[in-house]
């Protein structure tokens, strides 16, 4: 059975690929783990860039990482491939303005896992409010990031305001959230953050989790 989408999902959303480990002595499956022990609340499978896995090492991986998530009761969402999300059962999946067209994903995974999707400006997400079928969105970059080599213009705390003022779907920021900014993402009406690097990269991901979901959003 896969989990239905709830907001509270959103709250502290770790995104991650084997590409984005950057300690010898640590895999992606051991950070998860740590992760999943700290209490996040959403886990998203993306592979990307040169030394991304790929055919049957990616799916074996997704299996053990949905595994793990399954065990927690956590959600385990597919980074932008529909077919994998498929094979391996995922609850969800997110796309991004540059990837499969949002219209035909919602078609192809419609009642059988929810949808994310990426939008960076109000245009996107006024043309988001149309769809039917979206769960959430996720917004930004708030701050600068290193994450994305072709990432948006920075948005700011402001900017992620205005867009959740005009979303009828929940925001959950994104870009080069910190555990030193993110509590000025409080009072903006996200329903959360999502963070690679500073989860996957952070010395005590105990502490790092438990600062991302102290924020009063």
């Amino acid at each position: 059975m896969t989990i239905k989408f709830k907001r509270s999902m959103l709250t502290a959303y770790f995104i991650s690929g084997t590409q984005d480990i950057k300690n010898p002595d640590k895999t992606l499956p051991i950070v998860l783990t740590e992760a999943l022990k700290a209490g996040i609340t959403a886990f998203q499978f993306r592979e990307k860039g040169p030394t991304a896995l790929t055919g049957e090492a990616k799916l074996a991986m997704a299996n053990r990482l949905k595994q793990l998530c399954a065990e927690y009761q956590v959600p385990f969402i597919i980074d932008d491939d529909v077919d994998l999300a498929q094979q391996v059962g995922a609850d969800g999946i997110h796309v991004g303005q540059k990837d499969q067209k949002i219209n035909q994903v919602i078609a192809a995974v419609a009642g059988e896992m929810f949808v994310g999707l990426s939008c960076s400006n109000l245009d996107q997400v006024e043309a988001a409010n149309r769809l039917t079928g979206l769960a959430y969105i996720g917004s930004g970059p708030v701050f600068p990031t290193q994450s994305k080599a072709d990432a948006d213009p920075v948005i700011g705390p402001r900017g992620l305001t205005e867009l959740v003022a005009h979303s009828n779907y929940p925001i959950v920021a994104i870009g080069g959230i910190t555990e030193a900014n993110v509590t000025e993402l409080a009072h903006t009406g996200a329903a959360g953050s999502s963070v690679i690097s500073v989860i996957a990269q952070s010395d005590n991901i105990e502490r790092t989790v438990s600062k991302l979901k102290q924020v009063n959003y």
